[in-house]
């Protein structure tokens, strides 16, 4: 089939390279503008702009897909369907109706749970313990078409925002192969997603990835897991923020923010239930490091009975 490719970050471009190495081919692919990123903020191309033009795709970056020039652009294309993986931008519902089979959604969650931006996260942090992704016919409402086709997963323990993500973007681009080989049978089975269990994932903010000592240990462990590597859980301290990468739930109680114990095992800080054992931190400037390492050379930092 002819398509046309609509994504932006890493999650995106594994689905492109996926479809790349198939036997469709991708007419044009619609990314976000180039973004200013790092501490000179130049303007840095998207992974799916890199991917592309290294295959020699033409890419388009409309800062909307609302006028008719844009349009008008897509419907010459003559695509048989639009692949939209983590594009970031609205697609109106006359663009959505310009490929023959419509446009189709690669989303990193078990729909209807978790509509929305950051699917990945909001499952870590709530303590789900299955994730996966399903290929949706989009409509206009905000991820509310059927589902094609769903892959699930579980949620391991240990599993980071990140280590999430790079498998769900995996199992996505195998995923979407499978359902283009078959989308005329899986369209026409295609039922609406079902009213009970509507969730929405809200978009990350580095604002609430502070930690609130009044919330459980276990509450806070999920955060911190769900937030590697971005937004990342912080803590708030007078030299700059202290950045946590890495905790789990400890034995220890006492009044929330309080330090109970500093060894090589972790930080332990009481919480509103239980208390929760840093184990990696940052610094403001530095690199991040396992607790173990940083008290070697810093053993005065962290003290018991200090406030954090």
């Amino acid at each position: 089939m002819r398509i046309i490719f609509a994504g932006t970050p890493e999650f995106a471009a594994e689905s492109l390279a996926a479809l790349l190495a198939s036997s469709h081919q991708v007419v044009a692919v619609l990314t976000q503008p180039d973004r200013p990123a790092g501490r000179g903020r130049t303007l840095q191309p998207s992974p799916v702009k890199v991917l592309a033009e290294h295959q020699g795709i033409p890419v388009l970056q409309p800062e909307s897909l609302k006028g008719e020039v844009i349009r008008a652009e897509l419907a010459a294309l003559a695509a048989d369907v639009m692949v939209v993986v983590a594009y970031g931008l609205i697609i109106p519902a006359d663009v959505l109706a310009l490929p023959r089979h419509g446009c189709v959604n690669v989303h990193g969650s078990l729909l209807p749970r978790w509509r929305g931006a950051a699917p990945i996260q909001r499952a870590i942090a709530a303590g789900d313990h299955e994730s996966g992704v399903g290929i949706m016919q989009m409509e206009a409402g905000l991820d509310t078409g059927p589902v094609l086709l769903e892959v699930r997963t579980p949620i391991q323990p240990d599993d980071t925002g990140g280590s999430l993500h790079d498998r769900l973007a995996v199992l996505g681009a195998d995923a979407l192969v499978q359902a283009l080989a078959n989308l005329d049978e899986l369209q026409s089975k295609a039922a609406p997603q079902p009213q009970a269990g509507i969730t929405y994932a809200h978009k990350l903010t580095k604002e609430e990835a502070q930690l609130d000592w009044s919330k459980s240990a276990l509450a806070l462990a999920r955060e911190v897991r769900a937030f590697n590597p971005w937004p990342v859980s912080w803590v708030s301290r007078p030299e700059g923020p202290l950045r946590v990468l890495s905790a789990m739930p400890g034995t220890g109680k006492g009044e929330p923010g309080t330090l109970l114990a500093v060894s090589a095992a972790g930080i332990e800080v009481a919480c509103g239930e239980g208390s929760l054992r840093l184990t990696e931190i940052q610094l403001p400037g530095k690199k991040p490091l396992p607790v173990a390492d940083l008290l070697r050379g810093r053993a005065d930092l962290f003290v018991a009975g200090q406030t954090l």
